[in-house]
């Protein structure tokens, strides 16, 4: 299958960055990532544990729908979880589980035994402790692994969209939420954008997963790109608690997948760096 090209380089250890001419390049070569880790994840462990964003993420998993995904991919191997959630119904319009059951999940055979939403009846402190629960009872089976290194969750792949603000999940620059270390799931109460009341994977359960994949798009995204894998930024702006900063793989690995819009800033930084090649997938 001929692939798109992109630019790529490795700006720390364990990461990588993509950046893509389109959108449309964006989802091809996102279809392709999540395919192999399907396989790999499959045939290592017999199951495939991913965690899914909302918002915009959505509409970039549609290639999945389409040949060849839908006919190869072993689907019944797939269990889905929310790394974040708003506590709103789950017919809601702000409902990640609708965003993404009417985006993708109506469009491939995933077994709804294995996609596991929040309880949307309890309030969202409830709703937290029941998903982490459900979460606990599925590591001890092995359906989703477990790290070697802190006893969290290793799921096979993370998937996130990152803010303008440079949030991911619903972890939020200088929340209490970011200093969590034994909780896996966690709520909040104050989102700096609505709707208020969110459960979200804490650090340690997005850092413990074999792969995490982190989508950020359009010029907006910019300047949080910039101090996400920046070195060195230092004064007022420092991005210390800028939460896409602080994603960063325990045993496993990121990539960043990004259109030229958002990647502005590192393409003209890095347009001479040596790291910085023109690659095939």
């Amino acid at each position: 299958m001929e692939r798109e090209s992109a630019t790529t380089y490795e700006p720390k250890r364990n990461s990588e960055i993509r950046v893509f001419e389109s959108l449309d390049e964006i989802s091809t070569d996102l279809a392709e990532y999540i395919s192999q880790i399907s396989e790999i994840s499959v045939k290592e462990r017999g199951y495939f544990a991913i965690a899914l964003s909302g918002g915009p993420l959505v509409s970039f998993l549609g290639k999945l729908c389409e040949a060849p995904y839908n006919k190869t991919l072993d689907w019944s191997k797939w269990y889905i979880f929310w790394s974040d959630e708003r506590a709103v119904a789950k017919n809601h319009t702000e409902s990640n589980y609708k965003l993404t059951k009417e985006g993708f999940l109506a469009k491939v055979p995933i077994l709804n035994g294995h996609v596991y939403s929040i309880n949307d009846n309890a309030t969202v402190e409830d709703a937290a402790k029941d998903y982490e629960f459900v979460i606990r009872q599925l590591v001890k089976v092995r359906t989703i692994g477990v790290s070697e290194s802190n006893d969290c969750p290793k799921f096979d792949l993370i998937l996130l969209d990152m803010g303008s603000d440079g949030h991911v999940a619903s972890l939020f620059p200088n929340h209490p939420a970011l200093e969590l270390k034994d909780d896996w799931v966690t709520y909040i109460t104050d989102s700096p954008q609505p709707p208020p009341e969110r459960i979200t994977f804490t650090l340690p359960v997005i850092n413990s997963a074999s792969n995490i994949a982190i989508v950020a798009t359009g010029d907006d995204k910019e300047k949080a790109m910039h101090l996400a894998v920046s070195d060195g930024t230092e004064g007022p702006e420092a991005p210390a608690s800028l939460p896409a900063r602080m994603v960063k793989p325990t045993d496993g690995k990121l990539v960043w997948f990004l259109d030229k819009a958002a990647a502005s800033s590192l393409e003209a930084e890095n347009g001479g760096d040596a790291s910085y090649e023109h690659h095939e997938y």
